[in-house]
């Protein structure tokens, strides 16, 4: 299988040009900090379509005959590949069928439907629908546009690492989602042959869900391998093998690859909400996720590529209460308390004077471990951190209570 060249990637750049935005590139002071050397953020959850998949997307029916353009084209995913594919198949005119899961969050529905796609939703799991999909290719004819192993897609997302070199001249390491590895093959790639040309080398580093990490077995293994995926929240690499395309090129170009827990995303994307102002999907933080746990090294400047940021809001704020809670911000405790009055005016007094907020109390009678005479109060505190959440605890335990922490 050949590798896309720099011409190719070069190439294909001129056939985004005025479709794909150039990304901005933001310094991060925070994790600049915490590593020791400069940390930039690629934003590709700004892309048009809130992430990378346009690139990839776009290149490819871009490449169709025009008996393929006229046949239309299909695709299956939950989100960021079907909004790519759909704005693709606007912007050349094409006919595009989307299939979806039954349960796709609305705002992903919505957008698709906006580009001007055909939305069909099929299954409740992701495998039902792309066999929807391939039925339905089968049946009338028109192309199916997988979501990351074709080398056209490759080369529309390598064209981030052209931008990469251009907007950080002297990176050193780059940090990269991985689901399927379309994105990192094509960006490793690119960036590996140019450094090979300047004489200089660039580390290349691939972030994965320790719920989803078919790379870290078939790697061990030398061949793709499927592995079970547990659910996670990084859905948008959530993938059970990887591209037999893309696997090579994997194996060639990136040096390392680790895996990040859940609370490890979601203190990520937390993080990003309050240092860096911004708003991206959690599988497009794991990269950040892999710095702040201390598995990226780097001699000099990083770049960590966000790769989307298309998240439902209802999702997003189950997951900053997760990255609050992991982050030692928010205290769920329960204590039990004799029925008299007074009892929760004390608490509150006891809470106010270790300058904790309480958001939310739950007083109840009905316990199976209750006493006749005693109720059961749970509190929701908001804390500053692991030592200000230690103190709140030793403040209640030293007035004579026992708190009992939700999650320990």
């Amino acid at each position: 299988m050949s590798t896309p060249s720099l011409a190719e990637f070069e190439r294909t750049r001129d056939i985004l040009r005025g479709i794909v935005r150039q990304t901005p590139m933001e310094s991060s002071t925070y994790l600049s900090a915490s590593l020791g050397q400069p940390v930039y953020l690629k934003c590709e959850n700004l892309q048009r379509t809130g992430s990378y998949k346009l690139r990839g997307a776009y290149r490819l029916l871009s490449a169709l005959s025009v008996d393929a353009r006229a046949r239309g084209v299909v695709a299956a995913s939950a989100g960021n590949h079907a909004q790519g594919v759909a704005y693709a198949a606007r912007e050349l005119g094409i006919r595009a069928t989307i299939f979806m899961p039954v349960g796709v969050a609305l705002p992903k529905l919505e957008a698709t439907h906006s580009y001007g796609a055909e939305v069909v939703l099929h299954g409740d799991n992701f495998g039902d629908t792309a066999a929807a999909a391939a039925d339905f290719a089968r049946s009338t004819g028109a192309v199916i546009i997988p979501p990351f192993d074709h080398l056209d897609i490759i080369a529309g997302q390598g064209t981030i690492g052209l931008e990469i070199l251009e907007q950080v001249p002297n990176v050193t390491t780059v940090v990269i989602p991985i689901g399927g590895g379309g994105l990192i093959a094509g960006v490793a790639s690119v960036m590996k042959q140019r450094a090979a040309q300047l004489g200089r080398t660039i580390h290349i580093v691939g972030v994965q869900a320790a719920n989803a990490s078919p790379f870290v077995a078939s790697l061990a293994a030398g061949s793709p391998q499927q592995v079970a995926v547990v659910p996670t929240i990084a859905d948008g690499i959530a993938v059970y093998r990887p591209g037999d395309i893309t696997f090579p090129l994997v194996q060639e170009f990136v040096d390392q690859i680790v895996t990040v827990s859940e609370d490890d995303i979601a203190r990520a994307l937390l993080v990003l909400l309050e240092r860096a102002k911004l708003v991206v999907e959690p599988a497009g933080a794991v990269s950040v996720a892999a710095i702040m746990t201390g598995q990226v090294r780097s001699d000099g400047p990083v770049v960590a590529l966000l790769s989307g940021g298309n998240i439902d809001p209802l999702l997003m704020q189950r997951v900053v209460a997760h990255g609050l809670a992991a982050s030692d911000r928010y205290l769920t405790i329960t204590i039990g308390l004799p029925d008299r009055p007074g009892q929760l005016a004390r608490i509150s007094e006891l809470l106010s004077g270790a300058n904790a907020n309480v958001v939310e109390v739950l007083h109840t009678r009905h316990g199976s471990k209750l006493q006749i005479s005693e109720v059961e109060l749970q509190l929701s505190v908001e804390t500053r951190g692991p030592e200000h959440r230690a103190e709140v605890v030793h403040t209640l335990r030293r007035a004579g209570y026992e708190p009992v922490i939700i999650g320990e």
